[in-house]
């Protein structure tokens, strides 16, 4: 059977697959909200912010601004990235020196996990080098773990900064580190931004830009096609990219040259795009 994808690139002309939802840095797009957001990033390492947080919907492209900040430092500082990390305090350690490249056995207690997350950092500093921890899904911390990276920053003394947090998440990590019982967590975050979704203009520079990359000489969607896709997703990217890439399938299937709201609404009634936001999801996303 014929791959639906590779013939509608030869039927629109294009180079390659212009929405794919695995993270391409070549279509990586610059709206105003993301380089706000990466602006803040670069500020909190230049700053030697203890503790940067970015919020962010699902698909909304925090973690493509992350692979852009992690591939453009320098030698002078070691990146340890931690995804999804879970567990108690011992285990955060763990997760830490894992994402670092060091060893820890099954017998070492919390002080011996410490002790060499401690001593890795002082060694890294001696060879002038600072190490900055990015925790990704940082709403799945509990607050025992949100204490424990707090504790982090305590490696950190006197006018040596050491060691740097950024905590990236969906946008309840914002309501978490806000509780009372976060005060001293929150004091220490010295930059911080929300990346909201994107407006139907964005949405339309969005989609137009992915286009030109893959190589489209022409506009492939009409503006009544992204009208329809921008209040069907919410101007989340991730959903943009599933709903376009499906649309682009059903015009090149239905012989159509263009993209139309009709192709748009049509993909919709089938049931195809799961990611669909309802009324309330919508208002939620905004």
């Amino acid at each position: 059977m014929a791959n639906p994808f590779i013939l509608y690139l030869d039927f629109f002309g294009l180079k390659k697959r212009p929405f794919s939802i695995v993270p391409d840095p070549e279509f990586l797009f610059w709206s105003d909200a993301h380089l706000w957001a990466y602006s803040m990033l670069e500020y909190g390492l230049m700053s030697r912010a203890p503790i940067t947080l970015i919020t962010g919907e699902i698909g909304s492209g925090k973690t493509t601004l992350l692979n852009h900040l992690i591939k453009s430092q320098d030698n002078d500082v070691t990146i340890g990235l931690i995804s999804n990390a879970h567990g108690d305090r011992g285990e955060l350690l763990r997760w830490v020196l894992m994402a670092l490249g060091q060893p820890a056995t099954a017998s070492d207690t919390y002080v011996d996990l410490f002790s060499k997350f401690q001593n890795f950092t002082i060694a890294e500093y001696a060879a002038g080098r600072r190490v900055v921890l990015i925790f990704d899904e940082a709403q799945n911390l509990s607050r025992e773990s949100l204490e424990e990276v707090r504790m982090f920053t305590n490696i950190n003394s006197n006018n040596d900064e050491l060691l740097q947090i950024i905590l990236v998440g969906q946008p309840e990590l914002r309501d978490i580190v806000r509780r009372p019982d976060m005060v001293q967590f929150a004091q220490r975050i010295s930059s911080s931004f929300h990346l909201g979704t994107m407006t139907k203009a964005t949405v339309k520079g969005y989609v137009a830009h992915r286009m030109k990359i893959a190589g489209a000489t022409t506009k492939l969607f009409t503006p009544g096609a992204l009208t329809l896709i921008t209040e069907a997703t919410g101007g989340v990217p991730r959903l943009v990219n599933q709903i376009c890439d499906l649309s682009l399938v059903y015009a090149y299937s239905e012989g159509e040259s263009q993209v139309s709201a009709l192709t748009v609404k049509h993909l919709i009634d089938d049931g195809v795009f799961f990611g669909r936001l309802v009324p309330a999801e919508k208002k939620k996303a905004e």
